[in-house]
């Protein structure tokens, strides 16, 4: 579970059972990271509440901080509960992305020491 999670709401007061949810949801995607990435993961979540003239929206916002990479995902719908769904289902996608470069970077740094060994 990333250790270090901080939820702030905007123009509304996050509940209980809201932060729970959330950290449940945002704090499991460390199972998507390598190692090196979860001892120095941590994320701010927004989430913001606003009313226009006969819709409510609800917007969530999550900054993701890892080694030598910065992820953020926006989401606005009408449920707060959905916008967390939709922004942990994005930010999956991009931890995957990001775990993907990071590792084929380092194989092909092995590859070359290899190599460079046996020469």
């Amino acid at each position: 579970m990333i250790q270090k999670i901080e939820i702030n709401g905007v123009h509304f007061q996050v509940d209980e059972d809201l932060e729970k949810y959330t950290k449940r949801k945002i704090g499991h995607l460390d199972k998507y990271m390598s190692k090196h990435a979860k001892v120095s993961a941590h994320a701010e979540v927004k989430l913001k509440e606003s009313k226009a003239k006969d819709k409510k929206q609800c917007q969530c916002e999550v900054i993701l901080h890892l080694p030598k990479e910065t992820l953020m995902v926006k989401e606005t719908t009408i449920n707060m509960y959905a916008a967390v769904d939709i922004v942990e289902a994005k930010l999956k996608n991009q931890i995957k992305k990001y775990k993907d470069t990071q590792e084929s970077a380092k194989f092909h740094q092995r590859v070359i020491r290899r190599f460079r060994r046996e020469l």
